[in-house]
């Protein structure tokens, strides 16, 4: 006997559709319908809502084996023909100390573009020396192949990828080789193909947010919506085994209640910790530079464990590319770089340009009484800074092997947490595009169009922008992985390998306060001088060979830094670090 539940508040009338029979539902007053069925293990189900007889699938859907338009099918997470889980003595991975992110996204990782195949490259991040394997989102979404942030059960995972067995076969697979998996969750807005859950309750709220209207956490009858919400993060964490989240555009989360929406799911999610006895992440995506996120609790703050620091990200890139369009305006000198690198956010209570209004609230970093800055997540590429520009080309893709590792000595020598964008480490020479598989005509094209109008509006040639609903938009975004062992990519990776190497056991990188950091720059020489303890990592941005007034053995260079009393004359675009004690 199987127990069906559903929350579905709106309709007079709820039937449960198991296998196609159907039998009747009771609703309780908080809205829930229940009904007790003889079912079979992966029996198929849905539910039928007042008189339309289209089955929809469950809001709580723990697999969507025919898509997100089909039934349900039920699925035990501690049942899966031929595994049982090897996890059990992990002790989990935190982010405190000197953790490495690495970003992938399973349909284009590898050419196959699954779960298992992905796993096959597992010893390969082991050798680079990342900590965490980010993959961006996975749960179930309309069409075979897109970003993942249209998704409309977030309960299930996507079945092009392998379905829930192939997720809790790769989380297995990470953990018995020390790697930590997050999981990138979208909790503010829902896909437009698919999505039947207003339907069954008010899971939408009267907000709208740049990618469609937002979701109900705040206005009547949020409560269940809110648990919808917590639900399905504890769910990757628990059944999934998953070390932590990834919340995506938390800026987009409207909530004007007491206890904020994060805060509870940090609360739940610690909770779930101690339950579990391993560490667990949350890492937000915000653009609102507000310390509440990462400040504990006991002080008013959310209590998050991190978030993306996109500041640190302009700085390092505009700095080193000389871009300055869009949101890059207010960033492309040393002194903004050097900024950014001691606080953390750059925009902290100043004039944003590109906002044309006031950005921001200062970040403590004091020893002691602070945020740490391991709290904050640095990165050159991310899927978002790729993928958003009009041709989805990388920074590999426009600058020159020298200028890529300054880059990445910039990122992984800071004190932040360090997050790589999958090829990134080689200089891949694929871009990653924006792409998509709407199977409704009218959908498709209208993504496709309002694509070309995007760009069209910043002065892109309108022809020029690939039409997202190709599919080779999506095979043009595959790795080529026989690129890694090749000319500068094979030297590029061994530097990234070094770097992160060096960052993980060399003590002077282990300290996570920015008010030890120390930071000198020559405006005019394009020269930078990054101090952390006895090391100085000193980079060249500029094309020509410049002498650096901080002297040192030669820890790890890319180029050949000639070095005397005088200081390091570094070639252009390259970078030392020196151990000046």
């Amino acid at each position: 006997m199987a127990e069906f539940r559903v929350w579905a508040p709106k309709p007079a009338r709820v039937r449960l559709d198991v296998d196609g029979r159907v039998h009747a539902m009771t609703r309780s007053d908080d809205g829930w319908w229940h009904a007790d069925v003889e079912a079979a293990p992966d029996a198929r189900y849905g539910f039928l809502l007042d008189d339309d007889p289209t089955v929809l699938p469950d809001p709580r859907s723990p697999r969507q084996p025919d898509g997100v338009h089909a039934r349900s099918q039920l699925w035990d997470p501690g049942a899966i023909a031929g595994f049982a889980w090897t996890d059990g003595n992990w002790p989990g991975r935190s982010l405190d100390g000197r953790a490495v992110i690495y970003e992938l996204h399973v349909g284009t990782f590898t050419p196959s573009g699954t779960l298992d195949a992905a796993v096959e490259k597992l010893d390969y991040l082991v050798d680079l020396g990342v900590d965490f394997v980010e993959l961006m989102p996975v749960n179930s979404f309309a069409g075979t192949h897109g970003w993942g942030y249209d998704g409309v059960l977030w309960y299930s995972v996507h079945e092009p990828y392998g379905g829930p067995d192939a997720l809790v076969r790769f989380v297995d697979a990470c953990h018995a080789r020390g790697l930590a998996v997050l999981i990138d969750a979208v909790f503010n807005h829902l896909g437009p193909s698919g999505n039947y859950l207003p339907r069954f309750g008010p899971y939408l709220s009267s907000a709208s947010n740049p990618w469609g209207e937002g979701i109900n956490i705040a206005d009547a009858d949020s409560d269940e919506v809110r648990r919808y919400i917590i639900g399905c993060a504890l769910r990757w964490m628990r059944d999934f085994h998953a070390d932590g989240l990834r919340l995506d555009a938390v800026h987009a989360l409207v909530d004007t209640t007491a206890i904020h929406i994060l805060e509870e799911l940090a609360t739940e999610t610690d909770w779930l910790s101690r339950q579990l006895g391993r560490p667990l992440s949350l890492v937000a995506e915000s653009d609102l530079n507000d310390p509440r996120l990462i400040t504990p609790r006991d002080r008013n703050g959310y209590g998050l464990t991190a978030q993306w620091a996109d500041d640190i990200h302009h700085a390092i890139h505009t700095a080193v590319s000389g871009e300055r369009q869009g949101y890059y305006a207010d960033f492309g000198s040393l002194q903004t770089l050097a900024e950014t690198l001691r606080h953390g956010y750059f925009h902290a209570g100043t004039y944003s340009s590109f906002r044309r209004r006031r950005h921001g609230r200062p970040l403590d970093t004091t020893e002691g009484t602070g945020i740490p800055a391991t709290r904050l997540v640095a990165y050159t590429c991310t899927h978002d800074q790729v993928g958003n520009r009009a041709l989805g080309d990388r920074p590999s893709q426009n600058l020159n092997a020298g200028q890529l590792a300054v880059k990445a000595a910039l990122a992984l020598g800071s004190p932040y947490t360090a997050m790589l964008f999958m090829g990134e480490e080689w200089a891949a020479s694929t871009p990653f595009l924006f792409f998509s598989s709407h199977p409704e005509p009218e959908l498709a094209r209208a993504t496709a169009e309002g694509r070309k109008a995007e760009f069209a509006e910043h002065g892109w040639n309108a022809d020029d922008i690939p039409d997202p609903q190709d599919p080779q938009t999506f095979q043009r975004s595959k790795l080529i992985w026989d690129e890694v062992d090749s000319g500068e990519h094979a030297r590029l990776l061994r530097v990234y390998r070094d770097l992160i190497a060096l960052r993980h056991h060399d003590a002077d990188m282990a300290d996570p306060w920015l008010d030890h950091l120390t930071v000198d720059y020559d405006e005019d020489e394009r020269w930078i001088s990054v101090g952390r303890g006895g090391l100085r990592i000193v980079c060249n941005l500029g094309a020509e060979p410049v002498n650096v007034p901080v002297a040192g053995e030669v820890v790890l260079a890319w180029g050949e830094p000639t070095v005397d009393r005088q200081g390091t004359v570094l070639d252009g675009h390259s970078f030392a670090i020196l151990r000046v004690q």
